[in-house]
């Protein structure tokens, strides 16, 4: 039989978090950054409702669009759905790039930039960080002619280390003006360092920045896959144009929505990660595991000071049923990145770190 002839696409596929453990029923996810608290009890309360699904869902996600307008007091007409911002990034990648273009991704960051950019045939160019932080100048050394995307996450995705406000106007104003930077503000509600501001504050009104922004952390929407892009009017149009007609279903619109409206299940939820983060970082420093600020809803922890390594520590939590993210998918070596869960799981997690320490010399 004949084979039909296909694109061979060299890249490596994505490889997610791990989920379940061989021999071990009950195992503890910390390895995807989702939601420590799970959604907001105003979620459950449409997912206990008859949903009419044999309709299909409003193609434009008009309802949802009018509540992030109002919450993030942003203009309508610049914002598109996603089924998760990964979709949102891929069709960035499909208006804006073909064939010898280039793009700009820190060594160290979320795999989906470099996956999307390659499908499309541009060459995926990596700045060079310092201490796993993205550097300005490091990005501006890798400007070409042929460079049409710059993707930065901030906080960054798998290091937690972020740029400040000063920061990322300052790599807008050198960057040239044809370059479209991307900022992905995916663990923006988490953060509370003065020195910081979102992508969305700083440049609601640029046209050459376009901002990523996500359900799937702090508001706990991970499996119904929603997201959305803010950028200019003439992009936004023209993104409608190659999105899918029904991308983004009836269900996560609806719970997306009620999300948005729950301020205090949020502020539970930052309270929450803030409070676990500082104690686990303090924690581990018995152990000589370093890692970085509390940011985002994880932390990177780093062995390299420690009398174990990264995989060592890995197998024995898995033992346990822990599943924490290795890292060596991202390039990096010698380091974990753990999700920041629930009382119950953190405290797990930390007596088991004990536990495996208690007998090192």
């Amino acid at each position: 039989m004949t084979l039909p002839s296909f694109k061979r696409i060299k890249i490596e596929a994505y490889k997610p978090g791990g989920s379940f453990l061989k021999k071990k029923r009950n195992t503890i996810k910390l390895s995807a950054n989702e939601s420590a608290l799970g959604f907001s009890p105003k979620v459950n309360k449409i997912l206990k409702n008859k949903i009419n699904i044999s309709k299909y869902p409003d193609s434009k996600s008009s309802e949802l669009r009018k509540l992030i307008s109002k919450k993030f007091s942003c203009d309508f007409n610049k914002i598109i759905c996603g089924s998760g911002s990964d979709e949102v990034i891929q069709m960035l990648c499909q208006l804006f790039l073909k064939p010898g273009d280039e793009v700009i991704v820190p060594k160290y960051s979320f795999l989906m930039y470099r996956i999307y950019s390659s499908i499309v045939g541009a060459k995926v160019i990596f700045s060079k960080e310092k201490n796993f932080k993205v550097l300005v100048d490091e990005i501006l050394k890798k400007v070409s002619r042929k460079t049409k995307i710059v993707f930065l996450a901030n906080p960054n995705n798998p290091t937690g280390t972020y740029l400040y406000k000063n920061e990322l106007i300052d790599l807008r104003k050198r960057l040239s003006k044809k370059i479209l930077l991307v900022i992905d503000d995916a663990y923006d509600e988490y953060m509370k360092d003065k020195k910081y501001s979102s992508g969305l504050k700083i440049f609601k009104k640029n046209n050459n920045v376009f901002i990523l922004r996500t359900f799937s952390k702090a508001y706990g929407l991970a499996s119904l896959r929603v997201g959305w892009g803010y950028g200019s009017r003439e992009i936004i149009d023209a993104l409608n144009i190659i999105k899918p007609p029904f991308n983004v279903n009836r269900v996560a619109q609806l719970c997306a929505i009620e999300s948005l409206k729950d301020k205090k299940f949020i502020k539970k939820s930052v309270k929450h990660n803030l409070f676990w983060g500082k104690i686990i970082k303090e924690s581990i420093k018995k152990y000589s595991i370093t890692t970085n600020k509390v940011s985002g809803n994880f932390l990177l922890l780093n062995f390299n000071k420690c009398k174990l390594s990264a995989n060592k520590v890995e197998k024995k939590l898995q033992i346990k049923g822990l599943i924490l993210r290795e890292t060596k998918t991202y390039g990096i070596n010698n380091c974990l990145r753990l999700t920041i869960g629930n009382s119950r799981e953190n405290k797990l997690f930390l007596n088991t770190v004990g536990k495996i320490f208690e007998n090192v010399q």
